[in-house]
């Protein structure tokens, strides 16, 4: 008697729970499909999704970043280097000591927060994570494809020092520096199509193509690639072969001078990867 009840009991707590989960997606879903939930960066987030967020953000940042071994980071030259890179790709949304963020960056939601005190907050090897990887859903984009690794190491260590730089002495470092230097394109390896996959979002191609595998709105700018590798042509004219597919990738001026696709400083390995791809794998 008393199995039996209890198999009754777990029953119907399962039965409870099962309803109540449907009942709370339809209620999401209903909400959503009101238009009710205000999407204007003018309205904040709730401060309790704003906490949960933020903390779901550093724990997955802490475990992610646990097994990166961190560099030397001393050297007066990687802090120059760092403190260019910092000046030309951060401080717009992160501003420094006496330095507030450009106005764009201001008007986000969330507000990209100051790195003054970031080395308070994260170990060396969290920063290079973030730098490196960004974070979604935040504005915080990711550097793998647009910065050398020395170079986002270089970034860490001059934010290590934000801390210690008052508002006069930030300026002075930042005031002589000539721009920093471009990437330097990395030595050929072999094709890699998972990398490629992840290049496709790093320079934006699902933003005007829809891309299988690739998460994006359903736009139509660019001419969906969907199964590119069974198609015979490029651009309507060039035989589809993944040389001329890197081409076009990298210069699609050089193929079609009228071509609205634009030019985006892809390497030649990121363009390799990107080719394979699309040519195996959509």
């Amino acid at each position: 008697m008393a199995s039996n009840r209890n198999r009754l009991i777990v029953k119907t707590a399962a039965a409870t729970l099962g309803s109540a989960a449907v009942a709370a997606a339809a209620g999401g879903w209903l909400f959503l499909e009101s238009g009710l939930f205000h999407v204007g960066a003018t309205n904040q987030h709730w401060q309790w999704a704003h906490t949960v967020l933020e903390r779901g953000m550093r724990k997955s940042v802490q475990y992610h970043a646990r097994d990166v071994v961190t560099p030397a980071l001393a050297g007066e030259q990687r802090l120059l280097r760092g403190a260019a890179i910092y000046r030309d790709n951060c401080v717009q949304c992160h501003g420094g000591p006496g330095v507030a963020q450009a106005d764009i960056a201001k008007a986000m939601q969330p507000v990209p927060g100051p790195l003054v005190d970031a080395a308070r907050h994260w170990k060396a090897r969290e920063l290079y994570w973030i730098t490196r990887h960004g974070i979604k859903t935040s504005g915080m984009p990711a550097w793998q494809f647009h910065l050398a690794d020395d170079d986002i190491w270089s970034v860490v260590a001059f934010m290590q020092t934000l801390p210690a730089l008052s508002a006069p002495r930030f300026k002075a470092a930042l005031a002589p520096l000539p721009p920093a230097p471009k990437r330097v394109a990395p030595i050929m390896g072999p094709a890699n199509a998972d990398r490629g996959r992840v290049a496709l979002t790093q320079y934006a191609c699902n933003a005007c193509h829809i891309i299988p595998g690739v998460t994006g709105s359903r736009v139509y700018v660019g001419r969906p690639l969907t199964d590119l590798g069974k198609r015979k042509f490029i651009a309507g004219h060039v035989p589809n072969t993944q040389e001329n597919l890197m081409r076009w990738i990298m210069d699609p001026q050089s193929i079609d001078p009228h071509t609205a696709m634009p030019k985006q400083g892809v390497t030649a390995q990121d363009a390799l990867d990107i080719s394979a791809y699309l040519l195996t794998k959509t």
